[in-house]
């Protein structure tokens, strides 16, 4: 598999782009974009997206075998094109936006895929399909990383298109923006969560940024409120854990959940362990954060 550099003045699908938000937007698409969830909606977003693979192939059977192949691999892919010669394939690159990826067979009705790329300097991933070992000296001096033999198998084809779609990530530019602010604002929404709380004959709402931390003891989970209210909850830590929104809420261990908000100092108590001071304060014992969950609570209050 031979990765080349991405060229920022042509434009592919997946190639990564610092272009900023367009400025003809709404102000209230801008603002989403421009949001906390932002970077891990669009993460999530443009995963959903297909990667455009452009194909090089002179053997009929041969390319719809590949065709098929591709579509069996369960990953979203799009065939942007097609061509059997190196003089076919020339045309369409000239003329096209690059693919995402191109998988090419080196022997050609015309030549060789180098042949190809002696004239073609590509500004994606490539990968090399061939019946002989000996193309891999050439492949390798192209900076190639690997390369398919055929008989071409279903589980080289996939681990290929696993490589590559890791190390892509789509153009800003090229983004339906109006699609990426919905699914912001779904998200946001989806962890702006109420719950109903029921204490004696009495019963209220309490919506999760009431929330300051919450904790379980004896199987019982409690929640305690900024206020300093404290209300018992028919949940598991398991549930709320999956329910609460991961950039303002923590599971430090096995016993409690913490809004970021209600953290105040913090002591180090050994290599690995962190003791926390709650506001509003927990007076039942001291709050440690696990050994196991040290080095991402860290990473949590980073804000990675």
């Amino acid at each position: 598999m031979s990765y080349y550099s991405f060229d920022p003045g042509k434009s592919s699908n997946m190639a990564y782009s610092t272009t900023v938000i367009p400025s003809n937007l709404s102000p209230e698409i801008r603002k989403l974009l421009n949001s906390e969830g932002f970077h891990h909606i669009y993460q999530n977003f443009v995963n959903k997206l297909p990667m455009k693979v452009f194909l090089i192939e002179d053997e009929p059977i041969a390319l719809n075998r590949l065709k098929q192949m591709i579509s069996d691999s369960g990953y979203s892919v799009e065939i942007a094109g097609d061509a059997d010669s190196v003089d076919t394939a020339l045309e369409w690159l000239r003329t096209h936006d690059s693919p995402d990826l191109i998988l090419t067979d080196v022997q050609l009705a015309d030549g060789t895929c180098f042949d190809l790329f002696n004239q073609f300097q590509p500004n994606c991933p490539v990968v090399f399909i061939t019946a002989f070992n000996h193309y891999a000296v050439e492949a390798f001096k192209l900076n190639a990383k690997d390369y398919l033999l055929k008989p071409l198998k279903q589980e080289d084809l996939d681990n290929a298109l696993e490589k590559v779609k890791k190390q892509m990530t789509p153009a800003l530019t090229n983004l339906d923006y109006v699609k990426l602010a919905q699914a912001i604002l779904k998200e946001e929404q989806k962890f702006d969560r109420r719950y109903l709380i029921r204490y004696g004959e009495q019963v209220r709402t309490v919506q999760s940024d009431e929330i300051a931390y919450i904790y379980t003891t004896q199987k019982a989970v409690f929640l305690v409120l900024f206020t300093g209210k404290e209300y018992p909850l028919d949940k598991t830590m398991d549930q709320l854990e999956k329910e609460l929104d991961p950039k303002k809420f923590f599971r430090i261990n096995r016993q409690f959940i913490v809004n970021l908000k209600s953290i105040g100092n913090m002591h180090v108590v050994s290599k690995s362990r962190v003791q926390i001071d709650l506001n509003p304060p927990f007076k039942q014992d001291d709050v440690i954060v696990s050994t196991e969950k040290s080095p991402l609570f860290k990473e949590w209050l980073g804000g990675e």
